[in-house]
């Protein structure tokens, strides 16, 4: 046993000793620490009454409703359809989590966090998406068992070539509301200007493409994801208006390569989707594809992102469980992935929010 282990199991025999915790809170010198430990444990024990309270706020739009300034509790009431008393309880337990604030006049702002919500349509979107992930873990050792959950499963069922022909409404809306976010940290860590083809493996309907068009209007862009995907793409970037510009390929990367030529190569959200295998054969793919120097970019959320360990690891951690495949991943474990297939120059980019996505690029090295 190391010196850290030894030392580790002594503070929790110390910390689980009722003696010492009465010790703790009453010392002076502890008594701080003892209540900000309080408060942490209670706030993992409350965070779904929480998660609903943002919630009811995305709901009732009280957000949007509130970015013009601070309103009365019975303006609020009218506005959300609450009664008064309901209302109140609403506000209050908002602006204890900082979404809102009470101002003079017994009126309500916006908090913070609140300010936030309001100002990006991609956290409401997530915001109401995230009540499948929270009636799949109802039962949270089922997941944790292996049962797969039957409403993120079903979500996600575009990635299944029989499901995909469903309605994908709510899968469309989401991915366009939330890419704009992705799509930010990616620009931040690669010039796309100063590439000439853009080819998006997984890229879905199109929502990354129309970003990069945005972004670099002389780069050219390709396509790539299952048949049934990439006829929904093909209508989507069109309504766009980048219907003669972008090329949509149809196949699964898991039974042939992508197409051949692109010297940058997105993977947007794709990876942690699948198990290592598939990973492998993904990327051995790419670099089969890739044009010589060409460069790979995979930008997702990363188990070990900097000041993010309970993103990747818990969150994450559950939500892939329930939907059914995949696996949160570190840095490293991707940058062993993409050296195994063949990539070298492998770089993690500093990302402003490791919430939304990490990045990593590497080069496929000129023969």
């Amino acid at each position: 046993m190391s010196w850290r282990d030894a030392l580790g199991d002594w503070r929790n025999r110390l910390i689980a000793d009722p003696a010492f915790r009465r010790f703790a809170k009453s010392f002076p010198l502890t008594r701080g620490r003892a209540r900000r430990e309080a408060r942490d444990l209670f706030d993992v024990m409350a965070g779904f009454v929480y998660s609903q309270t943002l919630l009811a706020c995305v709901e009732t739009e009280l957000f949007v409703f509130l970015k013009a300034g601070a309103q009365t509790l019975d303006a609020i009431a009218d506005h959300t359809g609450l009664p008064p008393g309901g209302a109140e309880r609403l506000v209050r337990a908002a602006a204890s989590l900082e979404l809102l604030e009470a101002r003079t006049g017994g009126r309500f702002a916006l908090g913070r966090l609140g300010a936030a919500m309001a100002g990006d349509p991609g956290l409401a979107a997530m915001t109401r998406h995230h009540r499948l992930l929270y009636r799949d873990l109802d039962d949270p050792l089922a997941i944790l068992r292996g049962d797969r959950g039957a409403h993120l499963s079903t979500f996600w069922g575009y990635g299944r070539e029989e499901a995909v022909e469903g309605d994908s409404h709510a899968y469309s809306e989401l991915m366009a509301a939330t890419l704009p976010m992705v799509a930010e940290e990616i620009f931040a860590a690669c010039d796309l200007k100063r590439h000439r083809r853009l080819l998006d493996v997984g890229g879905g309907e199109g929502a990354f493409l129309i970003e990069a068009a945005r972004e670099a209007p002389g780069l050219d862009l390709s396509l790539f994801d299952l048949p049934p995907v990439a006829e929904r793409a093909r209508r989507r970037l069109t309504e766009a208006g980048l219907g003669d510009r972008v090329r949509v390929h149809g196949g699964s990367f898991l039974d042939r390569d992508p197409p051949d030529g692109a010297d940058l190569i997105t993977l947007v959200r794709i990876l942690h989707d699948h198990g290592d295998e598939e990973v492998a054969r993904l990327l051995a793919g790419c670099r089969r594809a890739i044009a010589p120097g060409g460069t790979i970019l995979i930008a997702e959320p990363m188990a070990d992102a900097a000041g993010a360990a309970p993103m990747g690891e818990a969150y994450f951690g559950f939500y892939l469980a329930a939907m059914g495949r995949g696996r949160p991943r570190t840095q490293g474990r991707l940058a062993a992935l993409l050296s195994e297939a063949g990539f070298a120059d492998i770089a993690p980019h500093r990302s402003r929010i490791p919430l939304i996505a990490n990045v990593i690029t590497a080069r496929a090295q000129k023969s």
